[in-house]
């Protein structure tokens, strides 16, 4: 004889099988991890996907081309207005800034850059004033 009541039956019967490895007592809380994990890999593609065109807005991006960008990038990073972004970089090319004795990092544990933060379209101002000083001939 079955000892257990009639709805218990009932309710056993009616449940999905269980996916491989969740024991009925851990089931609703992998269903909520399971969606918090989809909606925090959402978030992340989201923002992913965003990041890269507001920050090219952010230095410049409709007046500079991401080429020049990346060369005021070079001559910010290393203080030195003679390097260029190379595009396409070689495939087998040195690692990127290798033998450059121009940038004045304070390197340790924590890495801090001596060069100050890039505001709002600063990168279009620097252009224009090189190229200003370009065409009166100052150095």
């Amino acid at each position: 004889m079955n000892s257990e009541p009639a709805s218990l039956n009932e309710t056993k019967s009616h449940q999905q099988p269980l996916p491989l490895g969740t024991t009925p007592a851990f089931a609703g809380m992998h269903k909520w991890l399971q969606r918090g994990l989809v909606v925090c890999l959402t978030a992340l593609v989201l923002e992913g996907a965003f990041t890269f065109p507001l920050l090219a807005m952010w230095y410049g991006w409709p007046t500079l081309s991401l080429q020049e960008i990346c060369t005021e990038f070079e001559k910010i990073r290393f203080a030195d207005e003679s390097r260029v972004c190379i595009y396409p970089y070689p495939l087998f090319g040195p690692a990127e800034g290798a033998g450059q004795t121009t940038a004045q990092d304070q390197w340790g544990i924590q890495p801090r850059p001596q060069y100050k933060a890039i505001g709002y379209r600063e990168l279009i101002q620097r252009v224009a004033a090189r190229q200003a000083a370009e065409s009166t001939g100052v150095p």
